[in-house]
């Protein structure tokens, strides 16, 4: 497989922020332990018709692994998403504990504790930790989850499957919205 290179559409400052990250690809560059990258392929491959089901019928994300830091894309995605008419709701545990917001919404420390019916869990975790993330979205019953860009863990994939959620993996929805034209959740 031959790996393409992914025009990230942001504007000058979020290349800026992400100027200092290796670019993009089909196949996925994902940084390891000492700074050295390798890429990985997938059997899974995401369906236009699945990320525009999934963009147009979310009302309510949760975003896990959300940042209180505007460089961090968890915050600038948050934003990003707001802006289309999405409800976003935070999901971190250490700002949840100091009772902080983000971007107007109270920061949650785990999707069990958000009060609210969630349609979509938008996880900004490591291959590893989504897993169990995704564990947690088919235990509260949301209708779908999205593993970010370099996120890929096919074993949590087959679980939400197998639950009936959506699956979308190693996409960006701040990517996704412009390319696939969408203008935000129906009504």
């Amino acid at each position: 497989m031959k790996c393409q290179l992914i025009d990230l559409g942001l504007g000058e400052s979020d290349n800026k922020v992400l100027s200092n990250y290796p670019p993009f690809y089909q196949c996925i560059t994902i940084p390891t332990a000492r700074n050295s990258y390798h890429s990985i392929s997938m059997s899974f491959r995401n369906d236009d018709d699945t990320i525009r089901k999934v963009l147009k019928t979310s009302k309510t994300i949760a975003l896990v692994g959300a940042s209180h830091k505007p460089e961090r894309a968890s915050n600038y995605v948050m934003h990003y998403l707001q802006s289309f008419g999405y409800r976003v709701i935070p999901i971190n545990p250490v700002l949840a504990k100091k009772n902080e917001s983000l971007h107007n919404e109270k920061v949650y420390s785990s999707l069990e504790d958000v009060p609210l019916s969630i349609d979509m869990v938008d996880i900004f975790r490591n291959s590893n930790d989504a897993g169990g993330v995704v564990d947690e979205a088919i235990a509260v019953g949301a209708k779908s989850v999205w593993l970010q860009i370099g996120v890929v863990n096919e074993e949590a994939a087959k679980r939400a499957n197998e639950a009936g959620l959506m699956v979308v993996m190693d996409a960006c929805p701040k990517m996704e919205i412009p390319r696939l034209g969408v203008d935000g959740p129906d009504e």
